[in-house]
This record gives C-alpha cells, structure tokens and sequence, in this order.
C-alpha cells in the first residue's frame, strides 16, 4: 500500500490545472475535487428503463435483453458515438445453453451397497454449467480442502492424493496466506479444473463456503433449474474431461463426510478463518445420472468508439465496460418472478450510458480513443466479456486498460471506494490518487472470501494482459455500512427485488459517475499506457 500511496501523491500531483474545482468539507478538513457533470437523475431514468418489467430480467438472448441493447444503442448514438464492430454497435455471440432434466436425472450417496438419493431442492443439485452432457457415473469421492495447486506459493492440496477416476469435493475459498487476487485466479473454474484433471479427477462437488455465502441455499435451490450457456466453439473449452459438477448445501454436507473420521461442522469452522484444511477420502461415493438438453442461443454485445484526438495515441484504446444482461425470469418470490437486475447491473450499464452522453454535453479532448462496450452473458461466466477479449473489434495489443463497473451499489453516503486490482498496476494508483483527490478513501477488497476479483469482466480483460480495475462504492469492516451491503446481498442479490423500488443514494451514483469519468479520461490522455506493477501476478500475462 505504501507504493500505492506513493504513486497516488504523484497522480495527485500531475492532475491538469484546468480541471474545475470545488471544495467540500471533510469533519475539519477541505479537500478539492472537479465540480460534478452528473446528478443522478439521467443516470436513474437509464436504471428504471433497463430495469422494467417489459425487459423481464434481461435474460442472455432474450427479447428483453434485445430491447435493452435497442435502447443502449439508440443512447450511444445520441451521444455522437461511432460504431465499432463490422455488425455496427452489434457484435454477435454464439452459445450454446445447458439445462438438467431433472425429472430424469437423480444423485445419491453410496456407502456399503446401499444408496440415499439426495434431494435436489434440500441437499444437493447438478450443476449445468459445468455439466454439459447427459452421464451416469458411480465413483468414490475424495476432499481435496480448496481443490487448489498454487505454485508461486508452492500450495499443493492434490499432493498424495488418489484422484483417478474419482469426484473431488472442495469447500469453496483459500488459505489465508494466499494474496486475494492469486487466490481468486486459481479459484476460475479452468485453472482449479487443471490440477483436478492433471491429476485424474472426472467430476467436482463444491460445498459453497458459509461465511461467504452471498445469496441464501433457498434462493440457490429455487433457481437450480436456470439453463446455463458456454460460449460455442472448442477454442472456448476450460474444463475438459469435466463429466459431472455439482453443488452441495452446506446445511446437508455432514452427510458428505460420514465415516470419514471429519465432520462438516470441523471443515467450515477452518474455512471461516481461512486456515488450512486437511485432505482425505470419504467413505461415501457418488452415483449420478444426469440428462442434458442442449440449444443453441445468440446475442450480442454493444460497441460503440469515441475516437481519440492524437495523430499516434488515438489507435489505442481505453474500454468503459458493463455488463447489459441479467438473469431473466426465475423461481417467484413473494409473487414475483422477475429479476429486474437494477443494480446488477442496471447500474454500471446506465453509468456507461450516462459518462457517455456527459462526454457530449461537456466536451472534453481525448488523445486515446474510447471504447463504450457493454456485454452480453456475464451472468452466465463473463460470457460476452470473454468473446470480446477473445475476438475484439479492435487490435488485441492496441487495449490499453479496462475500466469496468458492475454493481457498484450507491446505497449508503459516498466516502470509501473498493478497488479492485490497486496494488497491481499503475492503473490502480491511478484510481486510488483520483479518489483521495475528491476527499474519499480508496482501499482494497475488504473481503476476500467473497472472491470478487474474477467475478467481473475485467477479468476477461487481465487475462489478455490489459491493465483492469473495477471500482465500487465500498465500506470498511465492522461498520454499519457493511451491514447495509450484507444486508442488500441477502435479500436482493440476484432476486426480484433487485428493482427501482429499492432506495437508491443518488448523490453517492453522481460522485461514483464524476470519478469514473475522471479516471476514463486521464488514462486516455496520460503519456505513457497503464502498466502492471513488477510483482504482480497477472504481469505475466502481457507477455504472451
């Protein structure tokens, strides 16, 4: 952090003297930050148009999601942007969609020859998106702690183990010596899936970790049957020999490790504190028999180029990106079954919108050129982000960073901002010196648990080695406003009442907005492009 706060000072130093200021009292100090180009009220009308009814949750190749892109597109050029793909604002993407039948599909547990059938609403259900074709198998089950091989820590939790031919169950999260962002890249389906492979494994069981669960087991449980997608193509294929996945609650996974000489209770107690957890068979085994019906499934994400103003640096490219779709229609709650998806992310997609328009209504040059993408699929695992950086509309080495807004949650008073990726490039120190510039706090993620570093679409982004944060109105532990959060994940996170009927802080969406058009347009006017820093991780991947 000492470096962060370095490079902060210097970023504070270097912002341009025309930017125009205004003072606001911090207890008894004052601090300077440019006057706001946002109210939140422009912002709000995006929010409640994409969050309607009509849309019925923005589902990935729906007719809602389609009016939505309709409307992006409409406000994009409104704004004076141009298209950037060969398809227009349009770029096509191909998947293809997963569903379990279940009423021809069962699980159970197998110990002495006598099998218990598990209940997909209560105990356990199999998971689509990682089982994409129809598979009977009985075999033993081994738990694996986290499941993670982590070499630049030299964690190997499969060492010794006999994995051929066997499930592994792995309780989700990572030891705490384990930096947050390492961590939360050996998690990704495709690198756990790696070691597990390498090592003989044929399916997974994940026990959600309960001191990071963000939505309730019900609420899981009453939207299993949701189909899930995988982009179409074998370049697209993470997890090969992948046959079966599912997912256990955590209230039934004492019946997991019976006989095992371990107890669940004893598991999630070390997961809690993030300790190391300890590996062996389990005396039962697993007998599944999946059905999976198979659809093809198109949509689009939405590209729009604002092009830059310098004779060599408008050929690079700074991404705004968020995320347009949502989950669509799911189980009902009380009475209803729409999953507006207001905040996730009507949010960030409205605040691609807005920054936009706000770019045409206050001018401001650009040397870089920007690219406005909202993508498709992200709740179906970064989906359209990962078409994107696979196949961008323009050169690959020519992205110079994502900046990404996902669910930035304006509903408590704006002073503290999370950033994800601070400490890995200079884009973090960027970030960080622009919100201590407008009198708030950055930090990092102050729960790690939660693993929300490759929950969004920068992720995408790093993995193609482009520089990438992603920003959120955020809390420090231990305060109300970290029940507030909690609160709000537990009751609204992806369900219906995640829609404009929630109170919203617009003042807190204004300030988020003025920071993100700051950041956007001094990484598109800065001398040099953003650069990972020398011990990060992710460095490496600039490289390839």
């Amino acid at each position: 952090m000492r470096r962060v706060v370095f490079l902060a000072v210097l970023f504070v130093l270097a912002l341009p003297d025309s930017a125009q200021q205004t003072s606001i009292a911090q207890g008894d100090r004052h601090v300077s930050s440019p006057a706001s180009h946002f109210d939140g009220n422009s912002w709000w009308a995006h929010v409640k148009f994409l969050a309607d009814d009509s849309l019925e949750g923005r589902n990935t190749g729906s007719a809602g999601l389609k009016k939505a892109e309709a409307y992006a597109v409409e406000q994009l050029q409104k704004a004076g942007l141009e298209p950037a793909d060969v398809n227009g604002f349009y770029q096509p993407v191909r998947f293809n969609q997963f569903q379990v039948d279940e009423l021809k599909s069962s699980l159970a547990l197998v110990s002495k020859g006598k099998a218990e059938p598990l209940s997909f609403a209560d105990d356990a259900f199999i998971s689509s998106r990682s089982t994409h074709t129809t598979v009977y198998l009985e075999a033993p089950m081994v738990f694996v702690g986290y499941g993670l091989k982590i070499p630049e820590k030299n964690l190997d939790e499969l060492a010794g183990l006999d994995l051929v031919g066997k499930v592994a169950v792995y309780l989700a999260g990572s030891p705490a010596d384990i930096p947050s962002a390492l961590a939360s890249h050996y998690q990704t389906a495709d690198e756990r899936w790696k070691a597990l492979h390498a090592a003989g494994a044929i399916g997974t069981i994940t026990i959600p970790n309960p001191a990071s669960m963000d939505i309730p087991w019900s609420r899981i449980s009453a939207n299993r049957d949701q189909p899930t997608m995988d982009l179409a193509g074998s370049e697209f294929n993470e997890t090969p020999g992948l046959q079966l996945g599912a997912t256990f609650n955590p209230a039934s996974a004492e019946k997991l490790f019976a006989g095992s000489g371990h107890t669940f209770a004893e598991i999630a107690e070390l997961g809690k504190e993030r300790k190391p957890l300890p590996h062996f068979p389990l005396a039962v085994s697993l007998r599944a028999d999946a059905t999976i019906q198979t659809t093809p499934v198109e949509s689009a994400n939405i590209v729009a180029k604002l092009p830059g103003s310098d004779a060599k640096l408008k050929d690079e490219f700074v991404v705004l990106s968020a995320h347009i779709d949502h989950v669509g229609i799911g189980a009902p709650i009380n009475g209803d079954r729409i999953y507006n998806g207001a905040m996730d992310d009507g949010s960030g997609s409205a605040a691609v919108l807005d920054v936009a328009a706000s770019l045409k209504a206050h001018p401001e040059e650009t040397k870089r050129s920007i690219l406005f993408l909202l993508v498709t699929a992200e709740e179906k695992g970064l989906l359209g982000s990962k078409y994107f950086a696979a196949h961008p509309t323009v050169r690959l080495k020519s992205i110079v960073a994502d900046i990404n807004m996902d669910m930035f949650l304006p509903i408590v008073p704006l002073k503290i901002l999370t950033i994800q990726g601070i400490d890995e490039s200079d884009l973090g120190a960027r970030a960080a010196a622009i919100a201590q510039s407008m009198g708030l706090k950055p930090i990092a993620d102050p729960e790690p648990l939660r693993n929300r570093f490759i929950r969004s679409d920068q992720y995408s982004f790093i993995r193609k080695g482009v520089p990438s944060v992603k920003v959120d109105v955020g809390f420090e532990l231990g305060t109300p406003e970290q029940n507030i959060f909690k609160d709000w994940l537990t009751n609204r996170y992806h369900a219906p009442s995640d829609d404009v009927n929630q109170p919203v802080d617009l003042q807190t969406a204004a300030g988020y907005e003025e920071f993100t058009r700051r950041l956007l347009l001094e990484t598109a006017n800065a001398d040099a492009r953003p650069q990972w820093n020398k011990d990060s991780f992710f460095r490496r991947y600039a490289a390839d």
